[in-house]
């Protein structure tokens, strides 16, 4: 067996949405990592589809979004039937200091595009290369992989993240427990062409149903478009004779999720189920792929062990509705990557690593819970109204303000507290620009934490900068101090500070949406959560007490 030296910082097992956007993150915190697949290529199906816009605002500040834009299309809603009638329509509107919208994409060219950022970036997939084991000591990790060739190697790494799916190999040898269950029904999905003669609004997702008398579903069509004239990736539930064991298969570790071996269902028996469902007839064309599926609902006990840790599929497995899973697991990934980052810069110490599992665990049980619920009952069955509902599909409303790393409450509660995400915002403006920047304009690329200082004295934000300085103490470790001036509001201009990048609330936005109840500050963390929130004067002992947080070493 090849025996190495610690040769990279981290190791990434799986090179699905979730790995690479993992890989991508590290690269550009300047981390060192390599990924590893089992599989020879990417897979050519449209598993994943749908991308929320809170995953789109942090594609923005890698700086990825411009080319998903380019390649995906809108999702602007949904229609529901039953038993042949409109029953719903759920128009995705989201409100005006939104960036992005809901978009579609199918996974292959979702993965084919954070692969392109992170080979960019010096990561290349390490393709048919399995983890066969790995144990970990209180200095790395010892990973035994097989590569391409058939040829052992032993690697040893600082830290080891798998994002390798439901039935991850890393979580199983950590020994996590994965407890949930299962859906009794096996699906068939395809992604096929409706000709032109269908319908249903461009951008609009169709599901349609039948109930029997006693109200409960026997039946089911759901259709989420794809890029390309007419095209839809569509599922439906299996007829008996796919079903067999022999199809669909037990799997070995008791995790029945995802898509079956073999060969799927031919374009017949698509039709057949579109012929029973569909509002108006339609006939299918241009199949390009076709599997069986099942559906499980589970979470890690834990999202990791020491140096391991698991993201994405290989930590919460649950039902596609909303397309919660593969946002959930990007975001996964982003948090983690930013901790590991300082971490493994020195910036910061290890025990900032237990607050991946404080905030993201949280967030995948209310998930897994959520897409039970609605695709047993739909959306109708949600306690919350129509426009809570939207924002929470978005996955806008992600917040940690009970974790370990959100600091104390300032200024109205229902204003971005500590731990929420950082709103965007329109109509900031410099003397130079001609027209007004958004805030991710001016976040966009920046890799590290920063503090905006709200307010019109000059002298005052120019101090608080120098104290956020001087709190922070590492110049290494990466920091932006911005100024955000509020609009003269009839009278003269607030001056900028001295020595700070300054930028004008031209339209009040920022004030509007962040609420700094006078003069302020705002620390955003790399994930685009807030951090603190803080009176401009109390500028030292908010970032200190951020600091004392991360479990940073001491200036």
């Amino acid at each position: 067996m090849a025996r190495t030296g610690t040769t990279t910082d981290v190791l990434i097992v799986g090179a699905g949405p979730v790995g690479l956007s993992a890989a991508g993150e590290l690269r550009r915190h300047g981390v060192r990592c390599r990924l590893v697949d089992r599989l020879p290529a990417r897979l050519p199906y449209a598993k994943a589809v749908g991308i929320q816009p809170r995953t789109l605002e942090l594609w923005d500040r890698m700086g990825l979004v411009r080319a998903v834009l380019e390649a995906a299309v809108p999702m602007r809603g949904q229609l529901t039937y039953v038993n042949g009638r409109e029953v719903a329509r759920l128009d995705l509107e989201l409100p005006p200091e939104v960036p992005y919208g809901f978009a579609a994409l199918p996974q292959y060219e979702t993965e084919r595009l954070l692969e392109e950022y992170a080979a960019g970036r010096g990561t290349v997939i390490e393709r048919g290369t399995e983890l066969l084991g790995f144990d970990q000591d209180p200095d790395g990790v010892t990973a035994r992989l097989r590569t391409a060739s058939g040829a052992a190697e032993e690697l040893r790494v600082r830290y080891l993240v798998g994002c390798d799916g439901a039935h991850s190999v890393v979580r199983k040898t950590l020994g996590l427990p994965f407890e949930g269950g299962a859906f009794p029904e096996a699906y068939m999905l395809g992604d096929v062409v409706a000709e032109t003669d269908w319908d249903v609004p461009p951008g609009y997702a169709l599901r349609s149903e039948h109930r029997a008398d006693d109200g409960s579903t026997d039946d089911v069509l759901v259709c989420i478009p794809l890029p390309g004239a007419g095209r839809y990736r569509m599922s439906m539930r299996v007829p008996p004779d796919l079903a067999a064991p022999a199809r669909t298969g037990e799997a070995p570790d008791g995790v029945e999720h995802g898509l079956a071996g073999g060969d799927g269902p031919d374009l017949s028996r698509l039709q057949a189920v579109v012929d029973r469902l569909a509002p108006r007839p339609v006939r299918l064309s241009g199949l390009r792929w076709s599997s069986v599926f099942r559906i499980s609902h589970r979470i890690a006990g834990r999202y990791g062990a020491g140096r391991v840790f698991v993201a994405g599929d290989a930590a919460h497995i649950h039902p596609p509705t909303g397309a919660q899973g593969m946002n959930t697991g990007v975001q996964d990934a982003v948090n983690l990557a930013w901790k590991l980052a300082l971490v493994v810069r020195g910036e910061a110490g290890s025990a900032l690593l237990g607050s991946y599992d404080a905030e993201r665990r949280p967030v995948g049980e209310e998930v897994v819970g959520r897409t039970v619920r609605h695709a047993t009952r739909g959306f109708e069955s949600d306690p919350d109204d129509r426009r809570t509902l939207i924002l929470r599909e978005a996955q806008l409303l992600v917040g940690y303000r009970e974790g370990p790393l959100s600091g104390v409450p300032y200024g109205p509660l229902d204003a971005p507290q500590p731990g929420d995400r950082a709103p965007d915002c329109t109509g900031l403006t410099t003397p130079i620009a001609a027209q007004p920047l958004r805030l991710l304009d001016v976040l966009r690329g920046r890799p590290g934490h920063v503090v905006l200082l709200f307010g019109a004295d000059a002298a005052a934000l120019a101090g608080a900068a120098a104290d956020a300085r001087r709190a922070w103490g590492d110049p290494l470790r990466p920091l932006t101090v911005l100024a955000v001036l509020p609009r003269g509001a009839g009278g003269p201009a607030a001056p900028p500070p001295a020595g700070v990048p300054a930028y004008r609330d031209a339209d009040g936005e920022f004030d509007r949406l962040y609420a700094p109840d006078g003069a302020a500050g705002f620390v955003v963390r790399p994930d685009g959560q807030l951090a603190a929130r803080f009176p401009l004067g109390g500028t030292t002992a908010a970032l200190s007490g951020y600091l004392r947080a991360l479990s940073a070493r001491p200036a």
